[in-house]
């Protein structure tokens, strides 16, 4: 028993698991009298020290917007926070055994078991990428078989915390994840996406049906070598008894090019179904194929947006809300934190702004804004996409191409885009505001912004598999930041460590 309390609530009794970055725990939720898991993280251990407190507003913003899935293949997040030099994420306690112990327990994996294992992945997967969120560290540890046989994913957002490309808050020049079930584009440090996480359950499909990962080796830049330029064996002639579509599609997952994987978990799960078992009696408890004719499937596309809140209506005419008492709450709202709901007032109250001053009015402008921001800060970067874009549509129209305000929407597009996974077509978005950065910046002022964006097209490059293209793009950029900033600067280190990092991959 270890007797320490968390935010003097949640007693810690045995350690379960641990790592270099911090530990998880039994524990005890004192006020509701529950069993729970703590997992601890130490800040100071992930960054250098002055981004450690940046880290800690932005775990628990990451939580908070992990919360937002809900589904029965999730664990259940109940808490999060920090308590002393810790940071803390309170989830429900998953009975069963994590993926890997139930691999090494059944020598050879059935291969019905491994397709039941990652159809249910599948409909996780598709959850979480509706958020969208990028797990960036599917593997077997981090999944746990209970013994119903469903399925639970673990540790969803935490790696996004500690993620060096898209978050930026480390800057160890060493891409977060696990070696062994890295995508390429992750291991050269390039944006990461939903293809990100189905190149990983190729390698955990792979390892199931084959009993070993795809690609391994004596150090992990070794492995990673591999995953960038080695064809994986077809688990076939390892196993001549797993079907033949099921060997095609893991060698589809685990395309080099994200581009060549399938377009979506919804994709992977229809590729699985027609190999889930009939109707017919499980062997078992821990049994994978238990759950299944069809409810774990992946739910079919959602609307990109739930119903509006209701917003006070405390105007003269009843039935018309009133804006300026919605704004006042929204503005409450922020400041105590309250995100979600401030999305949700703002996107109810915005029909009624636009039939009360007009759509192209300041006032609904305003209102817009402030809405794709706060969906931006809520993570809910496919809602407010449409609304970017349509404030990028009007100022343009006002004011033109280049005109500040028209970039900032722009930008703040290609951010979204990026977020989304659609790696082209954020590409595409940041090139074309680009040139009006670097053309409109005044003499002697900082390049920030034109910089961040010809990092972004070099991460994105090499999401797309385009390492040379990459590699010239981020050298080009340390050779000006280093003029503009000197050598010493955080961004010449952090560009230097990555174009190491490509070279050594390159050439072994």
């Amino acid at each position: 028993m270890n007797g320490r309390v968390i935010a003097d609530r949640y007693e810690l009794s045995t350690v379960i698991g641990q790592g270099g970055m911090g530990q998880v725990w039994t524990g005890y939720d004192g006020r509701l009298d529950r069993r729970v898991a703590v997992k601890l993280l130490r800040p100071d251990r992930m960054a250098a020290a002055t981004a450690a407190e940046e880290m800690r507003r932005r775990f628990v913003r990451e939580c908070r917007v992990t919360a937002q899935v809900t589904h029965p293949g999730l664990v259940t997040v109940h808490d999060a926070g920090s308590d002393g030099d810790d940071l803390y994420l309170v989830m429900q306690y998953v009975e069963g055994a994590d993926l890997a112990d139930h691999l090494a327990e059944h020598d050879p994996y059935p291969w019905p078991w491994a397709v039941g294992v990652a159809a249910q992945l599948c409909a996780v997967l598709a959850a979480v990428h509706a958020v969208p969120i990028v797990h960036r560290d599917l593997k077997p540890r981090n999944v746990m078989v209970k013994p119903d046989g469903t399925v639970t994913v673990l540790d969803l957002g935490v790696a996004s915390v500690i993620d060096t490309d898209t978050t930026r808050l480390t800057h160890t020049g060493s891409p977060i994840g696990s070696p062994a079930y890295m995508a390429p584009e992750q291991a050269m440090g390039g944006a990461v996406g939903p293809y990100t996480d189905l190149y990983a359950l190729g390698v955990l499909l792979h390892e199931l049906l084959s009993g070993n990962v795809p690609f391994a080796g004596s150090t992990a830049l070794g492995v990673l070598h591999r995953h960038l330029y080695e064809p994986p064996l077809p688990v076939r002639q390892l196993r001549p008894e797993i079907p033949e579509a099921l060997e095609a599609l893991v060698l589809r997952l685990l395309a080099k090019d994200p581009q060549h994987r399938p377009s979506g978990a919804q994709e992977v799960y229809e590729a699985l179904a027609p190999l889930l078992p009939a109707r017919g009696a499980p062997a078992g408890p821990l049994d994978p194929t238990r759950p299944f004719l069809r409810p774990y499937a992946p739910w079919p596309e959602r609307a990109a947006a739930p119903a509006p809140a209701q917003v006070p209506a405390t105007a003269p005419d009843a039935d018309r809300p009133d804006v300026a008492a919605a704004v006042d709450e929204v503005k409450r709202l922020l400041g105590e934190g309250s995100i979600t709901q401030a999305v949700d007032i703002l996107g109810g109250i915005l029909p009624a702004a636009a039939a009360e001053h007009g759509e192209h009015s300041p006032v609904v402008r305003i209102l817009r804004k402030q809405y794709a921001t706060t969906l931006m800060d809520d993570g809910q970067y496919r809602r407010a996409l449409p609304e970017l874009r349509r404030l990028a549509d009007d100022r343009a129209a006002e004011a033109g191409p280049g005109d500040p305000q028209t970039l900032q929407f722009r930008y703040e597009a290609a951010l979204c885009l990026e977020q989304l996974g659609e790696a082209a077509a954020a590409l595409a978005e940041y090139r074309a505001v680009l040139p009006y950065y670097d053309s409109a910046r005044p003499a002697g002022t900082e390049p920030g912004r034109a910089f961040d964006i010809r990092q972004r097209i070099g991460h994105l490059l090499l999401a797309l598999g385009d390492h040379t293209a990459a590699y010239q793009q981020l050298q080009g950029l340390l050779y000006d930041a280093e003029l503009a900033y000197g050598p010493y600067h955080p961004l010449a280190a952090e560009l230097r460590r990555a174009l190491d990092r490509q070279q050594r991959m390159r050439g072994l």
